[in-house]
């Protein structure tokens, strides 16, 4: 069965607590209870993570390129600077893996600083504003992907 890392950055673990209004009411066990149903029914094998670290994240993106894991991934405020998991997720892209930027809110519709993502240019694509269904469209591109390239 084909993996997938669901990672996911900081404040995440803060879901259903933070800004519902913007980022909903589920909880981060609720999205990893989503992510395993979704990907069961898409034939992958996804684990949900979640850390307020850039160095865990970074670590986590060395680890799916090692063990060969596709990756979703929602950088969280990372994506608006963090140049180091910027360059960790063009390691997982330049390895022929497949990486998926999801946010649950829209972040082109948000503050202006919100607006740049430096994962973007490195990520196979991107899937954001459909908060929670943000993660089953993106593990559907990943399955997608792989059966079109099977």
């Amino acid at each position: 069965m084909t993996r997938v890392l669901v990672l996911n950055g900081p404040n995440l673990g803060r879901l259903g607590v933070r800004e519902p209004e913007v980022y909903g009411s589920a909880t981060l066990a609720d999205l990893a209870a989503a992510v395993d149903g979704w990907s069961r029914e898409l034939g992958l094998e996804a684990e949900t993570r979640q850390t307020d670290d850039e160095s865990e994240i970074v670590g986590w993106l060395h680890e799916a390129v090692d063990s060969r894991a596709h990756v979703v991934l929602n950088p969280a405020a990372f994506t608006h600077y963090s140049y180091a998991l910027r360059d960790a997720a063009a390691q997982v892209t330049t390895s022929g893996l497949l990486l998926v930027e999801v946010h649950l809110s829209n972040p082109a519709a948000r503050e202006e600083f919100r607006h740049t993502s430096v994962v973007a240019a490195v990520s196979t694509g991107t899937v954001a504003g459909f908060g929670l269904d943000s993660y089953r469209l993106a593990l559907g591109a990943v399955a997608g992907r792989l059966a079109h390239n099977a």
